[in-house]
């Protein structure tokens, strides 16, 4: 990409402190350590702190408006950070990655002038010597967006991977096994750097979607669906067990679709028992399943397979079928009860959870109530609710406007449904009192916290122990469910074999 010159790039011997800032998803983390581990390897120094770094890269998030206004003020904050350089702070440059930045490009870095740089996806490859160079002074041109269904898919792989190593990091030997059709192993590759000790890392089976949503942005800009080769995820799973990680979540915008890009749609259900037979691997975890591509299948593999864990992260958004038609999905209450019926009677104690729109364009009372019922005979354990705003560029924006309902019908209705979930998702938690729960520790530091099977990272609660006070971050604990704060559970430890 062409620049244009300043002033000369540091030199590439000197040190630079880098800060990488991460907002959004799973998937986000994936990529930001994916990019810390080609900045170390190109010889930066990474820090936690953006006060003590020289560069401070922020992935954003372009999915909703609060979103976007997050990695605004999140890059504005950093901005901050170069003012106070002359009194006694480092730094020198901040730039802008992720979805909001290949997003929107051109247009962020005109309406952004604090951030130094916009660094599209296709930037990441060589994101240390673009860093070095902004750094010493060069002007980055950011692309103008494009829809990149449009060109070739943007690869979650670096197929060069084998080539970089990463400072202090083993690499991960090679398997000369393949998993699957289509999957030919790979050699030794070490391009991410964890950028969180915790006992729990999100692993990327794929990246993109093929679907058409018509409330969705994402496929516009995260491209065509690019499933990684089996050999791939199940050599950085051990390089991750190394790094201490007891749990793996599996994160893609569509799981379901996992391999059929590779020719065999069953790759998943394959690779899960390879997964979890990984030495110091105790949890696999599965995220995002389209429940129109949910086959009984791959509902086996997740609720019976040693060390996979009964999770099912069902993504519905709505439950009215003249509503889903207007999304562009498929399904109905009946065939949404029936596939929870197939979980439960596999699993009966599966963790459910599960996001809705309400308010989405031509939404009728009666289609809302549809949901709402649909909610009360589903029984999930987490709900997400977010109130419909239109997205830039997608199908459902261009809707006719008799269609679109008002904000504060929207905001309305959003605060009804929230209500009813909230409700509906503490009641859940009570059922389990009384249950059985190996918990992931994940904190000691205000008592002891981790996660039950059924809860998923962040979203989706915690459980606090009594009677662990020995316990460290990383152990397993059985314990007893004895009291629940909404989603939040409380167990005991103490009469437990």
């Amino acid at each position: 990409m062409t620049t244009d010159t300043e002033r000369a790039p540091a030199p590439l011997d000197t040190p630079l402190n880098v800060a990488v800032v991460t907002l959004g998803c799973a998937r986000n983390e994936v990529d930001s350590e994916e990019l810390a581990g080609r900045l170390e390897a190109g010889g930066f120094v990474l820090v936690a702190d953006p006060e003590d770094a020289d560069t401070v890269v922020v992935n954003t998030c372009g999915f909703v408006e609060a979103a976007k206004k997050d990695s605004v003020d999140t890059l504005l904050e950093a901005a901050d950070l170069k003012e106070s350089a002359g009194h006694g702070g480092k730094a020198q440059a901040v730039v802008a990655v992720g979805c909001l930045a290949e997003r929107y490009g051109k247009d962020l870095a005109e309406s952004l002038p604090e951030a130094d740089a916009v660094l599209g996806f296709d930037d990441y490859p060589d994101i240390a010597a673009k860093l070095r160079a902004i750094v010493g002074g060069e002007t980055h041109h950011p692309h103008t967006p494009s829809d990149r269904r449009l060109l070739l898919p943007i690869s979650p792989v670096d197929r060069d991977a084998s080539a970089i190593s990463v400072p202090g990091h083993e690499p991960v030997a090679a398997d000369t096994s393949e998993i699957g059709a289509g999957a030919p192993a790979t050699g030794p590759r070490a391009v991410r750097r964890r950028l969180d000790s915790g006992p729990m890392a999100p692993l990327k089976l794929a990246s993109g979607c093929d679907r058409r949503c018509t409330f969705c942005a994402i496929p516009a800009f995260r491209g065509s669906f690019v499933s990684r080769r089996p050999s791939d995820v199940v050599h950085e799973a051990r390089w991750l067990a190394t790094q201490g990680v007891k749990e793996i979540f599996l994160v893609s915008e569509n799981s379901t679709s996992y391999g059929k890009d590779l020719g065999d749609l069953r790759l998943l259900e394959t690779m899960l028992p390879e997964l979890s037979a990984i030495e110091g691997i105790e949890r696999v975890r599965v995220s995002y399943l389209q429940p129109a591509e949910t086959r009984p299948g791959l509902i086996e593999a997740i609720a019976s397979t040693p060390g996979v864990v009964p999770y099912f992260d069902l993504s519905f958004q709505h439950a009215s079928a003249t509503v889903l038609r207007r999304m562009r999905r498929f399904g109905d209450p009946e065939s949404f009860l029936g596939l929870l019926e197939q979980v439960r009677g596999l699993a009966p104690l599966a963790g459910v959870r599960s996001n809705v729109i309400v308010g989405f364009p031509g939404e009728t009372d009666e289609e809302l109530q549809e949901l709402c019922d649909f909610l009360e005979a589903a029984r999930m354990d987490v709900t997400g609710v977010f109130g419909y705003s239109d997205e830039d560029g997608t199908e459902a924006a261009g809707f006719a406007d008799d269609l679109k309902l008002d904000e504060d019908e929207i905001r309305a209705r959003t605060e009804h449904v929230t209500a009813l979930v909230e409700e509906l998702n503490a009641q859940r938690a009570e059922e389990r009192i009384g249950e059985e729960v190996v918990v992931l520790v994940e904190s000691v530091t205000d008592g002891v916290e981790g996660r039950a099977a059924h809860q998923g990272p962040e979203v989706d609660g915690t459980t606090l122990l009594l009677g662990a006070d020995d316990a460290q971050v990383g152990d397993l604990l059985t314990a007893t469910v004895t009291g629940t704060d909404g989603v939040d559970l409380v167990a005991t430890t103490e009469g437990v074999r």
